[in-house]
C-alpha cells in the first residue's frame, strides 16, 4: 500500500497574501487542487492523507468533492513544525499500515509534482529505505559561518537540491518519529533528513526544475505562466 501525505499546513508567510499560499486560487482552482489532481490519477498511489489547519479543512473538503478526489482517507492536524505536520500524518496511518507499505511525502504547493518522479520515489522506496528527487547545484555555493565573509568554498559536483515527494519505507520512519525528542522533531529541516541521520538508506532520484514549490509571488506567476503554456 502506497500512501501519500499530502502537506497543507503552512501560512505561507513568504508571500504576503491573505492566505496561506495552497489555497490560493489560479485560473478559478485552488493550487491543492492541482497537486491533488496528480496524486488521484496515479495508479501506485492508494490513499491520500492530507494534514491541513482546522481553520481550512471544510476549504479542502469542499475542492477535494468538487474535483472528484476520493482517495483521501483521512485528515491530520498541523503540526507547529514541518516535521511535526509529517508525524501527525504518520499517526494518522499508523493504525492500518502494513509493514511492507510505503509512505510519500509532499507538499500541497509543488502543484508540477510528475508522474516520473514520483514513479521513482515509489521504487526508490522499495528497493531502499526511501528516495528524494534532487536537482544539480548550477550556481558556485559558499559558506560562511556569520554571512559576511567566505568560510568555505564547497564542492559543486557534490550537491545536490532536495525536492519533494520523498519516500520512505512506513515502519521504519514511523518508528523513528516514536524514538527521538520532540525537539529533534522540532530541528528537522527536510523530511529525509532525520531518516538520514537515523541510519535509513535513501536513494537520489532525479528531479526537475518543473518541479517547482510555490513560496514567492516569482513562483505563482511562473506557476501561471507554465498553466498558460506559455513556458
Amino acid at each position: 500500500m502506497n500512501t501519500a501525505i499530502i502537506l497543507a499546513g503552512g501560512v505561507g508567510s513568504r508571500m504576503g497574501v491573505d492566505r496561506p499560499k495552497q489555497f490560493l486560487m489560479v485560473q478559478d482552482k485552488p493550487i491543492i487542487s492541482y497537486c491533488f489532481d496528480i496524486f488521484q490519477k496515479h495508479g501506485k498511489i492508494d490513499n491520500i492523507v492530507v494534514v491541513v489547519s482546522e481553520q481550512w479543512q471544510g476549504f479542502v473538503e469542499e475542492y477535494a468533492a468538487k474535483y472528484g478526489v476520493d482517495k483521501i482517507r483521512g485528515y491530520a492536524p498541523a503540526g507547529k513544525t514541518r516535521q511535526h505536520s509529517i508525524y501527525n500524518g504518520l499517526k494518522c496511518i499508523a493504525e492500518n499500515a502494513a509493514d511492507t507499505d510505503i509512505v510519500i511525502v509532499h507538499d500541497a504547493a509543488r502543484p508540477l509534482v510528475s508522474d516520473q518522479i514520483i514513479d521513482d520515489c515509489i521504487q526508490g522506496a522499495t528497493d531502499y529505505d526511501g528516495a528524494m528527487p534532487v536537482i544539480t547545484v548550477k550556481d558556485t555555493v559558499y559558506q560562511s559561518a556569520d554571512g559576511s565573509k567566505i568560510d568555505r568554498l564547497l564542492k559543486r559536483s557534490e550537491l545536490f537540491a532536495g525536492q519533494a515527494p520523498e519516500s520512505f519505507k512506513f515502519k521504519k520512519y514511523y518508528q523513528i518519529h516514536n524514538e527521538v525528542t520532540d525537539e529533534e522533531i522540532g530541528a528537522t529541516a527536510g523530511s529525509s533528513e532525520i531518516a538520514y541521520r537515523h541510519g535509513m538508506e535513501i536513494r537520489m532520484v532525479k528531479g526537475s526544475e518543473r518541479n517547482l514549490k510555490i513560496t514567492t509571488i516569482e513562483d505563482l506567476e511562473t506557476f501561471e505562466t507554465i498553466l498558460k503554456g506559455d513556458l
